[in-house]
């Protein structure tokens, strides 16, 4: 708690920005210890690691292996859970991520069926801002460069990132280009191979593997460091991710629409915030397990339309995993079960989104043909006019 207040106060002070210019992991997210966390496994570890050697942390990673403590908690995660290395539970994130859940469930069992029609509609349209932000902002334009966005659009991706309650977006996009250069590896922060528990959850209660934190050192990160709106994201992390994820959804129901503080409390920080983080951590796990490999049947990232419906189009993971730059993260433009691609279309249309980058049809013919699982509808049938051979077009 002592680390999670000391990065609080450098927030507040305005210090952060010296931990992005010097490539270490940021001290704000030591601060998000006290919630449960998207895309992060407890930030001030890699804080702590990155200000010593890392060596000294192998062998005190060594060192709790192979305490007494340390091989009876690792029987009961393999056995359990089906872990196959060591690593020191974070019992912070346990029981906060515990907590979230269990009041979540009870809220949604007890409460949530007796709120006002405008307070589900609220809760879909906020936790919609909340999915835009993690999909069209800091997955497909800060972590990939799939398009550049005008300042007005960053800012709005900004706003609705912090309505999600994840992670500074410099970390997020530091541990997504490290899942998607090292991915299934133990480089890799949520590697599936650990199981459907881990990919999803249990990355976030444990220590990062050591291997992960020193590929985490060696990504570049330059173009977010650049980045103003990123670096007053960074700066404010605190008081944007209490504002936008936690105060203002619970406010406007409760002094907008009338709805009981109790019912706006309980609705919007744990029922729609719960859900926001599971739709997120489905990406990393259902979306890696489960599904079809029509591009690449080399790598576990599958296509999941389940998880795409409800992750705003972030589903078609075997085809984002080969075609990472593609803004459309998916071969077709299908809005149904694409919504963050519609809404970059509308931007795009008004001159906000920009440089829209897509792979060349020929190549993603040519990938298929080379490497899929025969489940493309162009295996089925031999031909599709979504992706034409060159002389037919």
């Amino acid at each position: 708690m002592t680390v999670g207040l000391t990065s609080t106060l450098q927030f507040i002070a305005g210090n952060s920005a010296q931990y992005m210019k010097t490539g270490q992991a940021p001290g704000a997210a030591g601060s998000t210890a006290a919630c449960p966390d998207g895309n992060n496994n407890e930030m001030e570890d890699d804080r702590s690691v990155s200000n010593r050697d890392v060596d000294s942390y192998l062998k005190h990673y060594n060192r709790w292996q192979q305490s007494a403590w340390g091989r009876k908690l690792s029987i009961l995660l393999k056995q359990y859970c089906g872990y196959e290395f060591d690593a020191e539970i974070k019992w912070n994130n346990v029981l906060m991520i515990g907590t979230f859940h269990v009041i979540a469930i009870c809220a949604f069992l007890y409460y949530f069926w007796q709120a006002t029609l405008v307070t589900y509609l609220w809760g879909f349209f906020i936790g919609g801002c909340a999915g835009f932000g993690v999909t069209g902002g800091v997955h497909r334009l800060w972590c990939h460069r799939s398009y550049k966005a005008k300042l007005p659009l960053r800012i709005i991706l900004m706003c609705c990132y912090s309505i999600a309650g994840q992670n500074t977006i410099y970390d997020w996009v530091r541990d997504h280009r490290i899942h998607h250069k090292y991915s299934e590896t133990d480089g890799d922060p949520h590697n599936a191979n650990r199981g459907f528990l881990y990919a999803h959850v249990g990355w976030l209660m444990l220590r990062k593997h050591p291997e992960c934190i020193k590929k985490g050192r060696l990504i570049d990160m330059s173009d977010i460091v650049s980045d103003p709106v990123v670096q007053f994201h960074h700066k404010n992390f605190v008081l944007m991710k209490l504002l936008f994820c936690f105060f203002l959804p619970t406010f406007i129901p409760w002094y907008v629409f009338g709805e009981s503080f109790r019912m706006a409390f309980f609705s919007q920080c744990f029922v729609r915030y719960v859900l926001s983080l599971n739709f997120t951590w489905l990406v990393n796990s259902a979306a890696h397990l489960y599904g079809a490999h029509p591009y690449d049947k080399r790598i576990n990232p599958a296509e999941n339309r389940a998880v795409s419906v409800v992750a705003m189009g972030e589903g078609w993971h075997n085809y984002h995993h080969v075609f990472p730059w593609d803004y459309k993260a998916a071969e077709l433009g299908n809005y149904s079960v694409n919504v963050t691609t519609f809404w970059l279309d509308v931007f795009a249309k008004i001159g906000w989104a920009y440089d829209l980058k897509e792979p060349s049809k020929d190549l993603v013919r040519k990938t298929i043909e080379k490497y899929g699982d025969g489940t493309h509808i162009t295996a089925r049938i031999g031909h599709m006019e979504e992706v034409p051979a060159p002389e037919d077009s």
